[in-house]
Protein backbone atom coordinates (compact mmCIF):
# COMPACT_ATOMS: atom_id res chain seq x y z
CA UNK A 1 0.00 0.00 0.00
CA UNK A 2 1.49 3.34 -1.07
CA UNK A 3 1.19 6.05 1.62
CA UNK A 4 -1.08 8.89 0.37
CA UNK A 5 1.67 11.51 0.69
CA UNK A 6 3.99 9.35 -1.38
CA UNK A 7 1.36 8.75 -4.05
CA UNK A 8 0.74 12.49 -4.31
CA UNK A 9 4.47 13.16 -4.57
CA UNK A 10 4.82 10.59 -7.37
CA UNK A 11 1.85 12.10 -9.18
CA UNK A 12 3.70 15.44 -9.38
CA UNK A 13 6.50 13.96 -11.52
CA UNK A 14 5.05 14.02 -15.04
CA UNK A 15 5.76 11.75 -17.97
CA UNK A 16 8.72 13.03 -19.98
CA UNK A 17 10.28 14.81 -17.00
CA UNK A 18 14.04 15.28 -16.73
CA UNK A 19 14.58 13.61 -13.37
CA UNK A 20 17.89 13.78 -11.48
CA UNK A 21 18.70 11.11 -8.90
CA UNK A 22 21.70 10.57 -6.60
CA UNK A 23 24.20 7.70 -6.43
CA UNK A 24 23.47 4.79 -4.15
CA UNK A 25 25.55 6.23 -1.30
CA UNK A 26 23.64 9.53 -1.13
CA UNK A 27 20.06 8.69 -0.25
CA UNK A 28 18.04 6.98 -2.98
CA UNK A 29 14.26 7.37 -2.80
CA UNK A 30 13.44 3.75 -3.62
CA UNK A 31 9.92 3.87 -2.19
CA UNK A 32 9.15 6.93 -4.32
CA UNK A 33 10.64 5.16 -7.33
CA UNK A 34 8.29 2.21 -6.82
CA UNK A 35 5.39 4.65 -6.47
CA UNK A 36 6.39 6.24 -9.78
CA UNK A 37 6.46 2.83 -11.42
CA UNK A 38 3.08 1.96 -9.90
CA UNK A 39 1.50 5.01 -11.46
CA UNK A 40 2.96 4.06 -14.86
CA UNK A 41 5.36 6.95 -15.47
CA UNK A 42 6.87 6.97 -18.96
CA UNK A 43 9.51 8.67 -21.15
CA UNK A 44 11.71 9.96 -18.34
CA UNK A 45 15.05 11.60 -19.07
CA UNK A 46 16.99 10.20 -16.14
CA UNK A 47 20.06 12.15 -15.00
CA UNK A 48 22.34 10.28 -12.60
CA UNK A 49 24.38 12.52 -10.32
CA UNK A 50 26.76 11.10 -11.36
CA UNK A 51 25.93 7.34 -11.24
CA UNK A 52 23.01 5.10 -10.37
CA UNK A 53 22.32 1.47 -9.67
CA UNK A 54 19.13 -0.18 -8.46
CA UNK A 55 16.99 2.93 -8.95
CA UNK A 56 17.90 3.33 -12.61
CA UNK A 57 17.56 -0.42 -13.20
CA UNK A 58 14.07 -0.48 -11.68
CA UNK A 59 12.88 2.44 -13.80
CA UNK A 60 14.42 1.05 -16.97
CA UNK A 61 13.03 -2.44 -16.35
CA UNK A 62 9.58 -0.94 -15.86
CA UNK A 63 9.78 0.85 -19.21
CA UNK A 64 9.79 4.29 -17.60
CA UNK A 65 13.01 5.69 -19.11
CA UNK A 66 13.57 7.02 -22.62
CA UNK A 67 16.98 8.63 -22.05
CA UNK A 68 19.63 8.15 -19.38
CA UNK A 69 22.49 10.59 -18.81
CA UNK A 70 25.11 8.98 -16.61
CA UNK A 71 28.71 7.99 -16.10
CA UNK A 72 27.81 4.47 -14.90
CA UNK A 73 24.93 2.17 -13.96
CA UNK A 74 25.95 -0.75 -11.77
CA UNK A 75 24.80 -2.82 -8.82
CA UNK A 76 28.33 -2.65 -7.43
CA UNK A 77 29.38 -5.83 -5.65
CA UNK A 78 26.20 -7.51 -6.93
CA UNK A 79 27.30 -7.13 -10.55
CA UNK A 80 25.92 -5.46 -13.63
CA UNK A 81 22.54 -3.74 -13.65
CA UNK A 82 20.65 -6.38 -15.68
CA UNK A 83 17.71 -4.38 -17.01
CA UNK A 84 20.01 -1.52 -18.03
CA UNK A 85 22.36 -3.92 -19.83
CA UNK A 86 19.47 -5.62 -21.63
CA UNK A 87 17.93 -2.31 -22.70
CA UNK A 88 21.25 -1.07 -24.10
CA UNK A 89 21.80 -4.32 -26.01
CA UNK A 90 18.29 -4.16 -27.43
CA UNK A 91 18.68 -0.52 -28.50
CA UNK A 92 15.67 0.34 -26.34
CA UNK A 93 17.39 3.11 -24.40
CA UNK A 94 19.03 6.37 -25.43
CA UNK A 95 22.26 6.70 -23.48
CA UNK A 96 24.04 10.03 -23.06
CA UNK A 97 27.44 8.82 -21.94
CA UNK A 98 29.34 11.10 -19.59
CA UNK A 99 31.93 11.21 -16.84
CA UNK A 100 31.43 11.99 -13.16
CA UNK A 101 33.07 15.46 -13.43
CA UNK A 102 31.02 16.22 -16.56
CA UNK A 103 27.70 15.44 -14.87
CA UNK A 104 28.65 17.51 -11.83
CA UNK A 105 29.81 20.40 -14.04
CA UNK A 106 26.56 20.46 -16.00
CA UNK A 107 24.50 20.52 -12.81
CA UNK A 108 26.74 23.18 -11.29
CA UNK A 109 26.20 25.36 -14.35
CA UNK A 110 22.44 25.17 -13.82
CA UNK A 111 22.90 25.73 -10.09
CA UNK A 112 24.76 28.97 -10.82
CA UNK A 113 22.43 30.10 -13.61
CA UNK A 114 25.10 29.67 -16.29
CA UNK A 115 24.56 28.35 -19.83
CA UNK A 116 27.60 26.07 -19.66
CA UNK A 117 30.57 25.04 -17.55
CA UNK A 118 34.12 24.61 -18.93
CA UNK A 119 36.14 21.48 -18.21
CA UNK A 120 39.58 20.39 -19.38
CA UNK A 121 39.81 16.67 -18.63
CA UNK A 122 37.69 15.58 -21.59
CA UNK A 123 39.88 16.88 -24.40
CA UNK A 124 41.42 13.54 -25.38
CA UNK A 125 38.34 11.48 -24.65
CA UNK A 126 36.36 9.55 -27.25
CA UNK A 127 33.25 10.93 -25.57
CA UNK A 128 33.61 14.04 -27.70
CA UNK A 129 32.74 11.92 -30.74
CA UNK A 130 29.43 10.79 -29.23
CA UNK A 131 28.44 13.99 -27.44
CA UNK A 132 28.01 16.66 -30.15
CA UNK A 133 26.43 18.91 -27.51
CA UNK A 134 29.85 19.20 -25.87
CA UNK A 135 31.87 21.90 -27.63
CA UNK A 136 35.62 22.52 -27.67
CA UNK A 137 36.34 26.21 -27.13
CA UNK A 138 39.36 28.40 -26.42
CA UNK A 139 39.94 29.99 -23.05
CA UNK A 140 39.70 33.77 -23.72
CA UNK A 141 42.31 34.35 -21.01
CA UNK A 142 45.98 33.38 -20.95
CA UNK A 143 47.24 30.74 -21.57
CA UNK A 144 44.37 30.40 -24.11
CA UNK A 145 44.21 26.61 -23.82
CA UNK A 146 41.38 24.53 -25.23
CA UNK A 147 38.42 23.74 -22.99
CA UNK A 148 35.29 21.65 -23.32
CA UNK A 149 32.08 23.62 -22.82
CA UNK A 150 29.42 21.45 -21.18
CA UNK A 151 25.83 22.69 -21.45
CA UNK A 152 23.95 23.22 -18.21
CA UNK A 153 21.92 20.26 -17.00
CA UNK A 154 18.70 21.71 -15.64
CA UNK A 155 16.40 18.91 -14.42
CA UNK A 156 12.68 19.35 -13.99
CA UNK A 157 12.74 17.39 -10.73
CA UNK A 158 15.34 16.29 -8.18
CA UNK A 159 14.30 13.24 -6.15
CA UNK A 160 16.11 11.81 -3.13
CA UNK A 161 15.70 10.37 0.37
CA UNK A 162 17.07 11.96 3.55
CA UNK A 163 17.07 11.20 7.28
CA UNK A 164 15.24 14.27 8.53
CA UNK A 165 13.17 17.31 7.64
CA UNK A 166 11.57 19.92 9.87
CA UNK A 167 8.12 21.47 9.94
CA UNK A 168 9.41 24.45 7.95
CA UNK A 169 10.35 22.25 4.99
CA UNK A 170 14.11 22.30 5.53
CA UNK A 171 15.89 19.00 4.86
CA UNK A 172 19.01 17.71 6.59
CA UNK A 173 21.43 15.98 4.19
CA UNK A 174 24.63 16.05 6.25
CA UNK A 175 27.75 16.09 4.10
CA UNK A 176 26.01 14.90 0.89
CA UNK A 177 26.72 18.10 -1.02
CA UNK A 178 25.68 16.61 -4.37
CA UNK A 179 22.11 16.74 -3.04
CA UNK A 180 22.45 20.49 -2.61
CA UNK A 181 23.64 20.82 -6.20
CA UNK A 182 20.75 18.67 -7.42
CA UNK A 183 18.17 20.70 -5.52
CA UNK A 184 19.52 24.08 -6.58
CA UNK A 185 19.95 23.02 -10.22
CA UNK A 186 16.41 21.66 -10.56
CA UNK A 187 13.11 23.41 -11.09
CA UNK A 188 11.50 21.31 -8.37
CA UNK A 189 12.79 19.13 -5.55
CA UNK A 190 10.84 16.27 -3.97
CA UNK A 191 12.21 14.50 -0.91
CA UNK A 192 11.20 11.47 1.10
CA UNK A 193 12.45 11.43 4.68
CA UNK A 194 12.72 9.05 7.60
CA UNK A 195 11.03 11.55 9.90
CA UNK A 196 9.85 15.14 10.26
CA UNK A 197 11.02 16.88 13.44
CA UNK A 198 9.80 19.92 15.28
CA UNK A 199 13.13 21.77 15.66
CA UNK A 200 14.18 24.29 13.00
CA UNK A 201 17.21 22.69 11.34
CA UNK A 202 18.54 26.05 10.13
CA UNK A 203 18.36 27.57 13.61
CA UNK A 204 20.79 25.03 15.04
CA UNK A 205 24.52 25.55 14.37
CA UNK A 206 25.08 21.78 14.47
CA UNK A 207 22.61 21.04 11.67
CA UNK A 208 22.44 24.26 9.63
CA UNK A 209 25.52 23.61 7.47
CA UNK A 210 24.14 20.23 6.40
CA UNK A 211 20.63 21.46 5.67
CA UNK A 212 18.93 22.34 2.39
CA UNK A 213 16.67 25.35 2.86
CA UNK A 214 12.96 25.01 2.19
CA UNK A 215 13.49 27.61 -0.56
CA UNK A 216 14.73 24.73 -2.71
CA UNK A 217 12.28 22.03 -1.58
CA UNK A 218 8.82 21.72 -3.09
CA UNK A 219 7.42 18.63 -1.38
CA UNK A 220 8.32 16.24 1.43
CA UNK A 221 6.81 12.84 2.17
CA UNK A 222 7.62 10.97 5.40
CA UNK A 223 8.55 7.42 4.38
CA UNK A 224 10.40 5.47 7.10
CA UNK A 225 12.93 3.09 5.57
CA UNK A 226 12.25 4.76 2.22
CA UNK A 227 15.67 3.86 0.78
CA UNK A 228 15.21 0.09 1.30
CA UNK A 229 16.88 -2.11 0.16
CA UNK A 230 19.77 0.23 -0.60
CA UNK A 231 20.03 1.64 2.90
CA UNK A 232 20.79 5.15 4.09
CA UNK A 233 24.19 6.44 5.18
CA UNK A 234 24.78 6.23 8.94
CA UNK A 235 21.10 5.38 9.43
CA UNK A 236 20.26 1.94 8.04
CA UNK A 237 22.46 -0.65 6.31
CA UNK A 238 21.68 -2.07 2.88
CA UNK A 239 19.67 -5.29 2.73
CA UNK A 240 22.33 -7.34 0.99
CA UNK A 241 20.11 -10.39 0.63
CA UNK A 242 17.38 -8.40 -1.10
CA UNK A 243 19.93 -6.77 -3.42
CA UNK A 244 21.47 -10.14 -4.24
CA UNK A 245 18.03 -11.60 -4.94
CA UNK A 246 17.27 -8.69 -7.25
CA UNK A 247 20.54 -9.03 -9.17
CA UNK A 248 19.78 -12.69 -9.79
CA UNK A 249 16.06 -12.44 -10.55
CA UNK A 250 16.25 -9.35 -12.79
CA UNK A 251 18.48 -11.11 -15.31
CA UNK A 252 15.24 -12.08 -17.05
CA UNK A 253 12.20 -9.96 -17.77
CA UNK A 254 9.94 -12.44 -15.98
CA UNK A 255 12.19 -12.47 -12.94
CA UNK A 256 12.20 -8.69 -12.85
CA UNK A 257 8.40 -8.60 -13.04
CA UNK A 258 8.13 -11.07 -10.15
CA UNK A 259 10.49 -9.24 -7.83
CA UNK A 260 8.94 -5.86 -8.68
CA UNK A 261 5.50 -7.25 -7.84
CA UNK A 262 6.84 -8.69 -4.59
CA UNK A 263 8.41 -5.40 -3.52
CA UNK A 264 5.25 -3.50 -4.47
CA UNK A 265 3.11 -5.84 -2.35
CA UNK A 266 5.43 -5.29 0.60
CA UNK A 267 4.90 -1.57 0.19
CA UNK A 268 8.73 -1.39 0.27
CA UNK A 269 9.47 0.43 3.52
CA UNK A 270 5.89 0.86 4.66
Amino acid sequence: MIPPDLAMLAARIPDGAKLVVPPDYSGVAVAATLALIARGVRALHLVCAPTSGLQADLLIGAGAVHTIETSAVSLGEFGAAPRFVEAVRAGALRVLDATCPAIHAGLQAAQKGLPFMPLTGLLESDLLTVRPDWRVIENPFPPHERLVALPAIRPDVALFHAPLADRHGNVWIGRRRELVTMAQASRHTFVTVEAIGEDDLLANERTAAGTISSLYVDAIAPVPNGAWPIGLWDHSPPDTQALSNYASAARTADGFTRILADWSRRGTAT
